[in-house]
C-alpha cells in the first residue's frame, strides 16, 4: 500500500535552515530563500526511491487533490516493475495549500516565478531533478513554464530535464476568455465579494449555489476552507491566486511543444466532455504529434480521456492511470 509522507515536521526544520544567511547572502545580497510545501507518496518508505514525479494541481486547488490518484499510479507503477520505486511529490503551488502561509514567495505571482519555486524546492532539498512532471489545468501551463526554464538554462548547468512532461486538460497557448463560458471569471470574481472570514462551508456551499453555480463545483470550493476559531478561511491566498490566473491566461508555449527539448516527450491529454478545447487548437496538437522527427528533438503526443470533464482525476481516474502509468512504467528500463 501506498504510504503518505507530509513533510510538516521537515518543513519546519527546512525552514530553520533556508532562514539562516546563505552563501549567497553572505556574499552580500539580502534575498533569503522559502520553498514551498509539499508531500510525497511512494510504496514503502523502507527503500530509497530511483524515479520521482512531480504532481501539480490547479487554480485554487492544493497538493491533496491529487493523493488518491498519486497512491493508485505509485502501487500501479510497484507492482508493474518491482525493480523500480516511484516518489510522488505532491506540491502546493505558491498561495494555495500550506505555501500560501510561506513568507518570502515574493511577487509577481506569475507562472515563471511559479516554476522558479520548484526549482528552488529540488536545490534546498538536494534532491535530483525530478523524471517526470505532471500537471493539472494552471498546473499544466507551470510544468511547461518549468521545463522551458530548465531547457533555456535559467537554473543552473547542472539541471537535468524531465524525461517525461504530462499537461492535463491545459490548453498549452494564450486563452482568450471569449472561447470560454466565464465560469473560473465569475468563481474569482464571486470570492473576492465575500468576507474574508466565512460563517462555515455549509453557508458557502448555499450561498453559490443560490448564485447559479452548481453544487459539485460549489462543495468543492469549500472544500478549500480551513476552520479558524468560529469561523472558516481560504486555504489559498485570493489576490495571488488571480494574479497567477491572469498569467496562465496570457502565456503561451507553442514554441516549446514545436521544439521539444532533445530526451523529452510532452503528452497532453485532453479531457473528452472538456469545454476548453477549440478545434484548431486540437488540429494544431495532433499535426505537431504526428510530426516525424529525427531525434534531434523530443516529442508530442496527444491522448484523449474519454467520459470526463476538466476534472480528470474525479471523473475518471481509473482511464487516467491507464493513459499515464504505462509511459511512466516504460522509464524503468532506463534505471542500473
Amino acid at each position: 500500500m501506498a504510504r503518505i509522507l507530509r513533510n510538516k515536521q521537515g518543513f519546519h526544520l527546512l525552514n530553520r535552515a533556508l532562514n539562516s544567511p546563505s552563501p549567497a547572502h553572505r556574499l552580500g545580497t539580502t534575498t533569503s530563500l522559502q520553498t514551498l510545501a509539499y508531500e510525497e507518496v511512494r510504496a514503502s518508505t523502507e527503500t530509497k526511491c530511483n524515479l520521482t514525479a512531480f504532481v501539480l494541481h490547479g487554480l485554487l486547488g492544493s497538493g491533496k487533490n491529487w493523493r488518491s490518484f498519486s497512491r493508485n499510479l505509485v502501487s500501479t507503477l510497484s507492482n508493474s516493475s518491482p525493480s523500480s520505486e516511484w516518489r510522488m511529490v505532491l506540491v502546493d503551488l505558491r498561495n494555495h495549500g500550506r505555501s500560501a502561509g510561506i513568507e518570502g514567495l515574493e511577487p509577481p505571482h506569475d507562472l515563471v516565478n511559479a516554476a522558479n519555486d520548484l526549482a528552488n524546492l529540488i536545490k534546498a532539498r538536494g534532491w535530483a531533478w525530478p523524471d517526470v512532471v505532471i500537471g493539472h489545468s494552471m498546473g499544466g501551463k507551470v510544468a511547461l513554464q518549468f521545463s522551458e526554464s530548465c531547457a533555456r538554462g535559467d537554473y543552473g548547468e547542472s539541471v537535468a530535464l524531465p524525461k517525461q512532461l504530462w499537461v492535463l486538460d491545459s490548453v498549452p497557448g494564450e486563452v482568450n476568455p471569449e472561447n470560454s463560458d466565464g465560469e473560473v471569471e465569475k468563481v474569482l470574481l464571486t470570492l473576492q465579494g465575500l468576507p474574508s472570514s466565512i460563517p462555515s462551508r455549509k453557508w458557502l456551499v448555499s450561498h453559490m449555489i443560490e448564485l447559479g453555480f452548481s453544487k459539485s463545483l460549489s462543495e468543492w470550493i469549500g472544500s478549500s476552507l480551513n476552520k479558524s476559531g468560529e469561523h472558516e478561511t481560504w486555504a489559498f491566498d485570493l489576490e495571488g491566486a488571480v494574479q497567477m490566473f491572469n498569467s496562465y491566461r496570457e502565456k503561451s508555449y507553442w514554441s516549446l511543444l514545436e521544439h521539444p527539448p532533445k530526451g523529452m516527450e510532452i503528452s497532453i491529454v485532453r479531457a473528452e466532455n472538456s469545454d476548453r478545447w477549440d478545434l484548431d487548437v486540437i488540429q494544431r496538437l495532433e499535426s505537431l504529434a504526428n510530426q516525424g522527427g529525427d531525434g534531434s528533438e523530443g516529442k508530442v503526443s496527444v491522448h484523449v480521456l474519454p467520459n470526463s470533464g476538466h476534472w480528470v482525476h474525479a471523473d475518471n481516474p481509473k482511464g487516467l492511470l491507464e493513459i499515464i502509468a504505462p509511459k511512466l512504467a516504460s522509464l524503468t528500463s532506463n534505471i542500473g
